[in-house]
């Protein structure tokens, strides 16, 4: 995401970044080729708080509620200064925060007040679908939550053109957490999915079926998903997909866990019913467990090893 942007934003223009993971944002810079960042137009901040001082736009992505809430309360406390106006005739820019963080609703709602109750400055939430393969080849799909009243009736269209240098599609949920709620009933279908799918290809493959024509079967016909197509969990099948390098990279299974979390939060708290999510918590959890941090779809590997023990069980 961040080439992305680093290569689709005026030249003139500065990428401040951070990341608690001090070699990663180095290892960005030194892939872009530059001296820490003078060649590349990229600056490594000491901190959150110093990338919202020198930015009018700050994006953040990070794991948990908790670690949100912890970056914007490190962020606005002490209340930022003002940017400088663009130019001596016009007023200083409002900063946007755009949080493209997977988490709660509530938890997203609570910051984007305490964002505007305490400044000028604009937050939304913008969660993301596509994956790591998305995020490279800018293809992601963003579920975009803000308020179109009160003043605010051209932020989705300030947010749109940011958001389309990372993704091939923006889509304007609702008010402040409805991006969230699109993404977190998104990925339960994907959680689900991507079971049924590693549970299809097992079934036919034990059943004597060749893997490559059962996928081309399944994407032609009525069962097929994201899952089966762009994130298949059998090698030489999805170009590009984690399967091709033993699960690494993707999206962990912790993460699958973890907004399945969420979204079974979100259903108690709305009271809708989601009948396949404790089994798929339970899967997911046992997975985990054997596979480590692989990307999600090894479950068809734990699948496989039990097929081999003998012991798979309803």
């Amino acid at each position: 995401m961040a080439q992305n942007l680093r290569a689709k934003i005026p030249g003139s223009d500065t990428l401040v970044i951070y990341d608690q993971k001090h070699d990663a944002t180095r290892k960005f810079v030194e892939e872009l080729d530059g001296a820490g960042g003078k060649k590349t137009g990229v600056e490594i901040a000491e901190s959150s708080r110093e990338v919202a001082e020198k930015s009018e736009v700050i994006i953040t992505v990070l794991p948990e509620p908790t670690h949100v809430k912890s970056v914007f309360g490190h962020i606005l406390h002490p209340r930022l200064p003002d940017l400088p106006p663009l130019s001596p005739s016009s007023t200083a820019p409002n900063r946007l925060f755009i949080d493209c963080s997977t988490i709660d609703p509530t938890s997203s709602t609570e910051i984007a007040n305490a964002v505007h109750s305490s400044s000028p400055d604009r937050f939304v939430d913008a969660p993301m679908s596509g994956g790591v393969v998305g995020a490279r080849a800018a293809t992601l799909t963003f579920m975009l939550g803000c308020p179109t009243h009160n003043g605010q009736g051209k932020l989705p269209e300030r947010v749109t053109p940011i958001l389309e240098l990372m993704g091939k599609k923006v889509v304007h949920m609702g008010t402040s957490g409805a991006g969230l709620a699109g993404k977190l009933a998104n990925n339960y279908l994907l959680a689900v999915s991507n079971i049924a799918t590693a549970e299809a290809m097992n079934l036919g493959i034990k059943l004597g079926l060749d893997p490559v024509q059962l996928a081309d079967l399944i994407n032609e016909s009525s069962g097929q998903c994201w899952s089966s197509k762009v994130n298949n969990p059998i090698k030489g099948i999805s170009p590009g997909a984690p399967a091709e390098k033993e699960y690494e990279g993707g999206f962990a299974v912790g993460l699958m866990r973890k907004d399945l979390g969420l979204a079974m939060k979100a259903a108690r708290e709305s009271g809708a019913e989601l009948e396949l999510a404790k089994t798929a918590e339970g899967l997911y959890e046992h997975v985990e467990d054997s596979e480590g941090m692989k990307d999600f779809s090894v479950v068809y590997r734990w699948l496989e090893k039990r097929n081999v023990a003998g012991t798979v069980k309803r």
